[in-house]
């Protein structure tokens, strides 16, 4: 019997199907994230046609998988009823077999996991909804029982006839060729189980230390804070077993800079990590940072998290084991996630080991929800470090509350509003390119469904609150949860409409800067709330303190670990932040501000071999002067705002007043007065 046509036809099938799709992707933009001068990319563009014929290879390997599967289908058909061979008719069987199990993965995806879809999709999203209605757990498996048995059923039944008929050697090769398919499934999606028995008790000079960071969760999502929603149930019980800290100030609302603070407990100016776009000279730290002492003292340091987290792989924090993502600021790793079209087609079978090791890069697409991943991920290598005689620091940090806010099935119907049919349906929508969200930052809260935005944004809070329920369950389980400092935190907040604007690090709200934090360590630290205004660069002296070890003297922050323990010790400390780099013309802001070029403008390449995108060096001073400051200090806010012709300042109370809309400087000029003196003094030491 000869084969060969049934193996070269698909093969060929696929081939010309990739290529069509990697030309038709080919003419929209070849990369995802930031938008970067035409001149730089075109720099780049030998590495760019590199990255598209990897993602090319790869789509063509998989769509022949698939069209092999239609091809020996015909194959055993022709056989069983004796027809003649088509080429035509084995054309159409590989094109079909392809067409029905990709729209089959589709429909999985657009019904358990919209953002895989939505995050590539090129198209008009209120197409999709229709398609949408239709889809339930139960159609899915039964649409999935019927793929299976419409190619499988035929190759089964002439297996069978030929050991029936004696043709051992044919029906055996045919049921070990159809055998592979579900091998490869498993192998794509199979994932150790975390070793559950209870670990023996082990004598540590230090406790374990685990981090959990939700990216962009609101300190007013959680029970514990206020809210009456339900959303945060696990968190908010950890928070009775330990302090809730009600006030906790970032000092800047992007991830970089916030996160580099968290690690070293020092200001932005201190450390450096002023702006996401940090180029290759500008990454070095040059104070000790958290992971670094502790791994003096014997710890074993590690981090796991998703695409949100990639600004620990990018930084040298310290960390031992790195279980993330390579930099998301980077135009090579952006041109390697290909044009829309293709990408789409590709993250609809990468969710799976088979992405996580071939291309990483769309296993950690911005956008799509790692949620269970990587809570699966820090649940088996906390069981690995717990076994280590030495004690461990972990600090596992997601996008599971980042914009555009979507997460999987259940959790983005949990809280929406069931007839609403809106472009926001799946994910927050018109965000989806660097072009989308500068429109987006510039249009007013009228152009967005803001309530089905905020139904988005508690089912994504519910799915990190469940995520964390997983992990604390299980360092339950295996014994450790009373040795173990455990900590919840975010790096910033988000706007969401309360004021002319949305997003982080835009306006000095206390929706974007107030975060939420808890530390449970009950050997220490027993139920208490602060509500004192506090710093997130005090968090690392309060882990060390904890932990029995002194804070380096360069250190900017001091341990929370008095106003814990002692009620009396409990004043509002003064808490200062800056804003982010504004990518559009964010409404609200003054007109007379200073300005400085858009994005497109701004980012640049210094060095090609690695791809880094960066800030021009001549951008760098105007971007801190146009900077907006603050002071915090109990429930007054002195916002400090740079102008063309001069300078601002205005005052508010951020308890009645969040989202910054009633200026209170001309009724309270003494407290202006205090407060000026230690905004000025920390500005004239920080620009």
């Amino acid at each position: 019997m000869r084969l060969s046509k049934y193996i070269v036809t698909p093969i060929a099938v696929s081939v010309i199907l990739s290529l069509l799709l990697t030309v038709k992707s080919a003419n929209d933009q070849l990369y995802s994230g930031p938008s970067v001068n035409k001149e730089i990319v075109q720099q780049f563009g030998g590495y760019a046609l590199y990255a598209l014929s990897r993602l090319a290879f790869y789509s063509s390997i998989i769509m022949s998988l698939m069209a092999l599967l239609g091809s020996i289908c015909y194959l055993s058909l022709i056989k069983i009823f004796k027809f003649r061979y088509n080429l035509i008719i084995n054309i159409l069987f590989c094109v079909f077999s392809i067409f029905s199990i990709t729209s089959t993965v589709f429909l999985e995806k657009l019904f358990y996991s919209p953002s895989t879809v939505v995050s590539s999709f090129n198209y008009d999203i209120l197409r999709l909804i229709p398609i949408w209605e239709l889809l339930s757990p139960v159609r899915l498996y039964v649409l999935y029982a019927v793929v299976v048995l419409l190619f499988s059923g035929p190759i089964i039944l002439y297996s069978l006839l030929n050991i029936k008929y004696k043709k051992y050697k044919i029906g055996l090769v045919l049921l070990g060729f159809l055998s592979l398919y579900p091998l490869v499934f498993v192998l794509a999606q199979w994932q150790s189980e975390p070793d559950i028995k209870k670990l023996a008790n082990k004598s540590n000079k230090y406790p374990n230390i685990i981090m959990i960071g939700s990216d962009t969760l609101r300190a007013d999502r959680l029970g514990v804070n206020g809210n009456d929603q339900d959303l945060t149930p696990t968190i908010d019980t950890i928070a009775t077993q330990g302090v809730n800290f009600g006030n906790c100030i970032v000092p800047i609302a992007r991830t970089a800079p916030s996160i580099t603070s968290f690690l070293t407990s020092t200001w932005p100016k201190t450390h450096g990590i002023r702006f996401n776009f940090i180029g290759d000279d500008e990454k070095e730290i040059s104070v000790p940072t958290l992971p670094k002492l502790l791994k003096e003292h014997g710890y074993i340091t590690a981090a796991v998290g998703d695409w949100a987290a990639g600004d620990l792989s990018k930084y040298d924090f310290g960390f031992d084991i790195k279980k993330l993502p390579e930099d998301q600021w980077n135009l090579k790793y952006l041109l390697r996630q290909g044009p829309k079209d293709l990408r789409l087609f590709l993250s609809l079978f990468t969710n799976n080991n088979f992405g996580k090791f071939f291309i990483p890069e769309l296993y950690y697409l911005a956008g799509v929800p790692l949620t269970s991943e990587i809570g699966h991920d820090s649940r088996l290598l906390i069981g690995n470090l717990a076994k280590q005689d030495k004690p461990f620091f972990l600090n596992i940090f997601m996008a599971a509350t980042h914009g555009p806010f979507g997460s999987n099935w259940p959790y983005y119907r949990m809280y929406a509003d069931p007839n609403y049919r809106g472009r926001s349906f799946f994910a927050m929508s018109g965000v989806s390119s660097p072009e989308e969200i500068v429109k987006a930052q510039e249009a007013g809260k009228q152009h967005f469904d803001v309530k089905q935005i905020f139904s988005l944004y508690n089912g994504a809070v519910r799915s990190f609150d469940d995520e964390v329920a997983k992990i604390f369950d299980y360092i339950n389980k295996i014994g450790i949860a009373d040795d173990t400092i455990f900590i919840i935190y975010s790096d910033h907040g988000v706007d969401l409409f309360e004021g002319a604007t949305w997003g982080q690090g835009n306006i000095l709200s206390d929706y974007g800067y107030r975060i939420p934090l808890i530390i449970r360590f009950p050997k220490i630290i027993k139920r208490t709330n602060v509500n004192s205004t506090i710093r997130s660069i005090d968090l690392a002296p309060t882990i060390l303190q904890l932990a029995g070890i002194s804070s380096p003297t360069n250190w900017e922050g001091d341990s929370l670990l008095d106003l814990v323990l002692d009620p009396s010790s409990r004043v509002d400390r003064y808490a200062y932040a800056e804003t982010g780099i504004w990518i559009a013309k964010v409404p609200g802001l003054p007109e007379d501000r200073i300005s400085y070029p858009s994005v497109l403008e701004l980012l640049e390449v210094k060095n090609h071999d690695t791809g880094t995108l960066s800030i021009k060096n001549k951008y760098k001073e105007v971007l801190i002067q146009a900077k907006a400051k603050m002071v915090r200090h109990g429930k007054w806010e002195l916002v400090y705002f740079p102008l063309k012709s001069g300078e601002i300042y205005s005052l508010y109370d951020v308890y009645s007043d969040p989202a910054l809309k009633t200026d209170l400087s001309g009724q309270n000029p003494e407290i202006v007065k205090d407060l000026k003196v230690h905004l000025d003094d920390w500005i004239d030491n920080n620009n």
